[in-house]
């Protein structure tokens, strides 16, 4: 039944020509940044190193679209060009509570005032505790903030952004539920576990987790809480992810974090609170990526077709106005534009891109 059921989530036509491209973010938060204070309870929570950072990240949608499912499908899987492994790395090892802690958030807020509870790792489809919403620090409400019971998690270290004794990132609520679909995630949550300490690298190529009905945000932004995970090591990721969109279509997304992402993606700032642009492409779609995004006077253009293709661009205002026009004529695979925006004046763009007659479209941002 769970394989029916992954099948569902993830075999299923391929997308029109033009996609809504409801994905509009992934965003990485620093939640929390430990310090001394925090291994004093290290006998009740498990080993925490001191400076390791619990990240929080969110897929942000367009209103109205649901998050259906993350995923990992082998090469034959019949999802298109080859495998698409999804991953959480670590370079050391991901802390587990070893007191609440879960492989999904199902402690209460009570429960998660002890200790270290509040920073321990694991995956959610919106939930980071019993009835209540994961959401930015930057969108929390400031009702009923968590306060520790155990004198911890008091570092107001300014690259966390809020600290959590101001705004602890959980809105009241009702998240839906989380399914765990296939057998090797069953066996990759245990990487997440409340007992195992020695996990660094989750990681799926036949499995997925989901919401069935569809998940979404509870502010307006509509983004939806994936995953929280603390190490004192660097963090990199690569996720696939399903969504529903508002007519009752689908689309497909693969989101790459690496591990240097400031020097892949000129003007990324890497920091809490601050969306990670330019991390996503489209699994169906990936013909090319635009960057840096926004962008000021230079954009650059990375084809990532097929070679010997024949193509061409074309950039449009949020009128519809054409602004911009080039016949590319044969193209190659990684072939890179440069192209000149100076003289456009802000605000948003899109731009067409057209293979072998197939058109596809992606927003930026001039500032």
């Amino acid at each position: 039944m769970k394989k029916q059921l992954l099948i569902a989530l993830i075999a299923f036509a391929s997308f029109e020509s033009f996609a809504q491209n409801g994905l509009e973010n992934i965003i990485v938060e620093k939640y929390y940044i430990s310090n001394a204070n925090d291994a004093t309870v290290n006998s009740t929570g498990g080993v925490l190193p001191v400076g390791s950072v619990t990240y929080r990240i969110y897929v942000d949608m367009l209103p109205d679209f649901r998050l259906q499912a993350l995923y990992g499908v082998p090469g034959n899987g019949g999802i298109g060009a080859g495998a698409h492994t999804l991953f959480f790395n670590t370079t050391t090892t991901f802390f587990n509570n070893e007191d609440r802690g879960a492989t999904n958030p199902t402690y209460t807020k009570t429960q998660a005032r002890n200790n270290t509870v509040m920073l321990d790792s694991w995956l959610s489809v919106g939930a980071a505790c019993v009835g209540n919403f994961g959401v930015l620090k930057s969108e929390d409400d400031g009702i009923a903030t968590n306060v520790n019971t155990d004198n911890v998690l008091q570092n107001d270290d300014a690259n966390a952004g809020i600290p959590l004794t101001q705004q602890d990132g959980l809105l009241l609520g009702t998240p839906g539920a989380f399914t765990a679909v296939g057998n090797e995630i069953v066996t990759q949550l245990a990487i997440l576990d409340a007992t195992n300490q020695a996990g660094n690298s989750f990681t799926l190529t036949d499995g997925a987790w989901s919401n069935l009905s569809g998940a979404t945000g509870p502010t307006p932004s509509n983004s939806v809480l994936i995953a929280q995970l603390t190490t004192d090591g660097i963090l990199s990721f690569e996720l696939n992810m399903q969504l529903g969109t508002p007519s009752g279509g689908v689309e497909r997304y693969v989101a790459r974090n690496p591990v240097d992402a400031e020097a892949l993606f000129p003007g990324l700032i890497f920091t809490s609170d601050t969306p990670t642009k330019n991390l996503f492409v489209d699994a169906e779609q990936a013909l090319f990526n635009i960057f840096p995004n926004p962008a000021n006077e230079i954009l650059f253009v990375k084809l990532n077709s097929i070679k010997n293709q024949i193509g061409r661009y074309s950039i449009y205002d949020i009128k519809g106005n054409l602004v911009t026009l080039k016949t590319l004529g044969v193209v190659s695979e990684g072939q890179i534009e440069t192209i000149d925006i100076s003289q456009l004046s802000k605000g948003q763009y899109f731009m067409d891109v057209v293979l072998n007659g197939k058109r596809y479209t992606e927003k930026f941002i001039k500032h």
